[in-house]
C-alpha cells in the first residue's frame, strides 16, 4: 500500500481505529476488529468473535470456499465481500487482448522478430482470422465475464455463460455445471475461456474429457484458477492440435518452472498472472473498501458480496 493510499484509506475510516497489520501469517489484532480488508489469515478470521464483514483484496475466495467457514460466518451474521469489481476490467482485457493476438498471429510474428527475423507474410495471413461471428464460452460467469461480454458484443453475439447457478439475469444464455448439454456446447465453441475460481468443485474441471469434447481446432483460455486443468490432458490436445491453442495467464504451480513443458508446447502461450494488475490496482482496491464502507455504516447490503 503506497502512502498516498494509506492516507485515502485513514482519511475515509477516520470515524473508526484502523489498525494497519503486518503481512505476517497471524494477524491477532483480528481479534479486536469488527472488519477486516486485505487477505486475512482464515484461522485468526474464525478464530474471531467480532468481525462482521471481511472483504478479500483479490477476485477470488476459494480458501474460505468452504461449508465450515459459511456456516460460521452465517452463525454470527458476518458477510465475506472480494474485490472482483476491481479486477474484471483488466481481466476480461487481458482476454481479449488473448483472442486478438491469436486472431491476428502476433505470437507467431513477435516469435520470427525475436528470432530468425524472416517474413512469413503468407503464412501469417493464411493462419489469421476474424473474431466476428465466432462461438465463444465462458465457464465461471461472474463479473469478469459480465464484462467480456460487453467487450466481445462488437465482434460476436454467439456468447454462452456456464455457472455453478444460473441466477436468471444474465445477459447471454447461461447453463449450470450440471447441464446434459455441455458437451454440445464445448463441441461448437471456437472460443473456451476458463473464469473458474479454484475451489474443490474445479479442481481439474477442465479434463481429458472435457478436452475432447472441444471442436477441433478450438482455443483455450484460462484466467480462472491453475487448478482448475488437468495440465498434462492439455498439453496432448495441443500436441495433437485438437485443441489449436492455449492462451494461459494461471498455472499449476505459480511461478511455472523455467523446464515445465507448457513453456514449451506449441501454441500455448503464458502471461505471469499479471491479468489482474494495472498501475492503479491498488488505489482501486481501496477505493473499492471505502464505497463498501461507507454502505456497511449506513446498515447497507455491501456490493460483490460472495456469501
Amino acid at each position: 500500500m503506497t502512502s498516498d493510499e494509506e492516507a485515502e484509506l485513514r482519511a475515509a475510516s477516520a470515524a473508526h481505529r484502523l489498525v494497519l497489520a503486518p503481512g505476517a501469517a497471524s494477524a491477532p489484532e483480528l481479534c479486536e476488529a469488527d472488519v477486516a480488508f486485505g487477505q486475512p489469515p482464515l484461522a485468526d478470521v474464525l478464530a474471531s468473535g467480532r468481525l462482521r464483514w471481511v472483504q478479500l483484496s483479490s477476485a477470488g475466495y476459494g480458501g474460505y470456499d468452504r461449508d465450515d467457514v459459511r456456516q460460521a460466518f452465517a452463525e454470527r451474521g458476518a458477510v465475506l465481500t472480494k474485490s472482483s469489481f476491481v479486477y474484471a476490467a483488466p481481466c476480461a482485457e487481458h482476454v481479449l487482448a488473448f483472442m486478438l493476438a491469436w486472431a491476428r498471429q502476433l505470437p507467431t510474428a513477435l516469435h520470427t522478430q525475436w528470432n530468425e527475423r524472416g517474413w512469413p507474410q503468407e503464412a501469417v495471413r493464411r493462419k489469421s482470422f476474424l473474431l466476428e461471428e465466432q462461438r465463444v464460452v465462458f465457464f465461471g460467469f461472474g463479473s469478469i465475464g459480465a464484462r467480456l461480454v460487453e467487450l466481445l458484443t462488437p465482434f460476436t453475439k454467439h456468447m454462452t455463460g456456464v455457472r455453478r447457478s444460473v441466477r436468471g439475469d444474465e445477459p447471454i444464455p447461461t447453463l449450470a455445471f450440471d447441464d446434459s448439454r455441455l458437451n454440445e456446447l464445448l463441441g461448437a465453441a471456437d472460443h473456451v475461456i476458463d473464469l473458474l475460481p479454484g475451489t474443490p468443485a474445479t479442481t481439474r474441471f477442465f479434463d481429458e474429457r472435457r478436452f475432447a469434447a472441444f471442436k477441433r481446432g478450438a482455443v483455450f483460455y484460462n484466467v480462472g484458477r491453475g487448478t482448475t486443468v488437468d495440465q498434462a490432458a492439455l498439453l496432448r490436445h495441443l500436441a495433437s492440435k485438437h485443441v489449436g491453442a492455449a492462451l494461459l495467464d494461471v498455472t499449476e504451480p505459480e511461478p511455472l518452472p523455467a523446464d515445465h513443458p507448457l513453456w514449451q508446447a506449441e501454441n500455448c502461450f503464458v502471461t505471469p498472472h499479471s491479468a489482474g494488475g494495472h498501475r492503479d490496482e491498488g488505489e482501486r482496491l481501496v477505493q473499492h473498501f471505502i464505497a463498501n464502507l461507507k454502505r456497511f455504516e449506513r446498515s447497507e447490503p455491501v456490493l460483490d458480496r460472495a456469501f
